[in-house]
């Protein structure tokens, strides 16, 4: 019977994906990102969920790639390699949140940076350790360098040095860094936030962020313009401000 990496939990309108390999630090295997993967797209697929949580069993959230098992193999290629995992959470019409429980290297920290909302202990270390191995950090780059910028990517991918949540935090990386025991209270907050938004809503607000920063000036407003015309005239605006002035919770805010 082969062992489940990574296990899928769906209550209270979330979807909880948890890496559990804690004997090699929940690395990237082969089967882990399978699994990983498949649990993604399962969450994506779940009308239950509005909201996806991606965290790690164990004392470290993920340390990158297996290189035991790799030898001279990258983990992007395939159905279910890196990149296909960082494409689902970026494009993912649910928010992800990482729920970082520990230490992270490497392709663990394209996991954290592709999440739209990242929160970590502030025990939590992280490197791109891929420079004193005689690698790069080429495909999660596409998702860390929008986060940290030109100037601090440069001194981070450069030297492999080490940093603390709390400058992951500075950094931009992450959105905060709280004490263990108060990291499952800090997710739980922004998690019930998120829920009070529509379930549209929150898709098009992850496009906007994701899509907008990088368009020309004129185009930009009027991709925007066009959505906005189109929220407005949707159900689900209608739903909301209707509930606004019933002074009641909308349907989408009254639970799975």
């Amino acid at each position: 019977m082969t062992e489940e990496l990574v296990h899928l939990d769906v209550a209270g309108g979330v979807a909880t994906v948890t890496l559990d390999s804690p004997a090699n630090r929940n690395a990237l295997s082969g089967a882990l990102m399978s699994g990983l993967h498949a649990s993604l797209e399962a969450a994506i697929a779940d009308d239950r969920a509005r909201l996806i949580v991606l965290t790690g069993a164990g004392p470290v959230f993920c340390s990158g790639a297996d290189l035991k098992e790799r030898g001279g193999a990258g983990p992007g290629a395939g159905p279910g390699g890196l990149v296909a995992i960082l494409k689902q959470i970026w494009h993912s019409p649910k928010p992800v949140i990482a729920r970082v429980n520990g230490s992270t290297r490497a392709g663990g920290i394209g996991l954290v940076a592709a999440c739209d909302i990242a929160i970590s202990v502030d025990g939590a270390t992280f490197a791109f350790s891929e420079v004193r191995l005689g690698l790069i950090p080429a495909i999660i780059s596409v998702v860390v360098l929008p986060k940290l910028g030109i100037t601090k990517g440069m001194e981070l991918f450069l030297t492999g040095d080490t940093f603390a949540a709390r400058e992951a935090v500075e950094f931009g990386l992450l959105n905060a860094a709280v004490p263990a025991d108060q990291l499952d209270e800090t997710v739980g907050r922004l998690a019930g936030s998120i829920l009070k938004g529509s379930p549209a809503a929150l898709a098009g607000c992850k496009r906007l962020v994701r899509e907008v920063p990088d368009m020309d000036l004129d185009a930009a407003f009027d991709l925007t313009s066009r959505w906005s015309a189109e929220y407005f005239a949707s159900e689900e605006a209608r739903e909301g401000m209707t509930a606004f002035a019933e002074k009641r919770p909308p349907r989408w805010a009254e639970g799975p």
